[in-house]
């Protein structure tokens, strides 16, 4: 059975602050939210009880010419904050028909709200104070315990899946990759041990003619038209490469000449460097023609999807 692996104090200290701090952050604003939905369901009730009251309740009349019964509305204030506070309620009111609440302490309750409540005889002007939706904001210790409670998940190391990730990816079949060696007039694919020996003239030619199609990735390059200036630069160097490596001290040949036959021999050779790699010796391989007369005009020896994280010439 694998034991699992923790992270270390520091990390796992880090993590359940993190954490905590996430969780409480989401707390809060839930608390701030839930708070001022409480401040407005209480004062929808306060209206709705002194609207009731108001009845029995001696607020004046505009239609009868009747004053207000101040005396009767100090005495409802008192007997109502005093059931608001009891219920814990996060508003009082602090006025009714302009007559205000004399002894009652409002520093807990700095927002104010204006209402006027009308029925059929009377117009009630009112007048509430609530306290700030922050204040119904704290620690909480829900936050706390789930943290707690989370913390091992978040303790738990991950190299495993790492590890597991690195040996699937060694397990994958590697990508052959072509390989020319200059030292050892040589082409191979980099995967296995197969290599194969190339003469002189075709070994130059395909070492230009990969350099020439990685730098000239849209140029044709049809049999039966002469070789390009630059392609033949190309070759000339990499004789020239041979010479200086000491493999042959004969003159450099006409790459013009028998090209079909240079092209061939580069074919054969690249079929025995890349067996078993048919999709990938196409990025290699040199076209051969698909028809004969005006279709064969057309036909192009090029490489035109190789690039150069393909290949790699040893002893350039």
């Amino acid at each position: 059975m694998i034991k699992p692996k923790f992270k270390s104090p520091a990390c796992i200290t880090l993590n359940w602050a993190l954490l905590f701090l996430c969780l409480q952050t989401i707390a809060l604003i839930g608390q701030y939210f839930s708070f001022k939905a409480d401040i407005h369901e209480a004062q929808d009730k306060v209206e709705r009880r002194i609207s009731l009251d108001s009845a029995f309740l001696d607020v004046g009349n505009v239609t009868l010419n009747t004053p207000v019964n101040q005396h009767a509305i100090y005495s409802y204030l008192d007997r109502l904050n005093s059931e608001l506070t009891k219920e814990g309620y996060p508003i009082l009111v602090s006025h009714i028909q302009e007559i205000s609440v004399q002894s009652q302490d409002f520093t807990q309750y700095p927002n104010v709200t204006s209402t006027l409540l009308i029925n059929a005889e009377q117009r009630i002007v009112l007048e509430m104070r609530s306290k700030s939706s922050w204040s119904g904001v704290g620690f909480s210790f829900i936050a706390l315990l789930c943290s707690l409670l989370l913390l091992p998940v978040f303790s738990i190391a991950t190299k495993k899946r790492k590890k597991v990730s690195a040996v699937e990816e060694e397990l994958l079949p590697p990508t052959p990759k072509l390989i020319i060696n200059l030292k050892d007039k040589t082409l191979s694919n980099g995967v296995d041990d197969k290599v194969v020996a190339l003469q002189n003239k075709p070994l130059c030619f395909y070492t230009a003619l990969v350099k020439f199609c990685i730098e000239y990735p849209n140029q044709p390059l049809p049999p039966h038209k002469d070789v390009p200036h630059e392609l033949m630069i190309l070759a000339n160097k990499s004789f020239g490469r041979l010479i200086e490596l000491g493999h042959t001290k004969r003159k450099r040949p006409d790459f013009n000449a028998n090209l079909d036959k240079t092209l061939s021999e580069i074919r054969a050779a690249l079929d025995e460097v890349f067996a078993g790699f048919t999709e990938e010796k196409e990025t290699y391989y040199p076209p051969r023609a698909q028809g004969e007369g005006s279709r064969s005009k057309q036909h192009s020896y090029a490489l035109p999807s190789i690039k150069d994280d393909d290949i790699e010439i040893i002893g350039n």
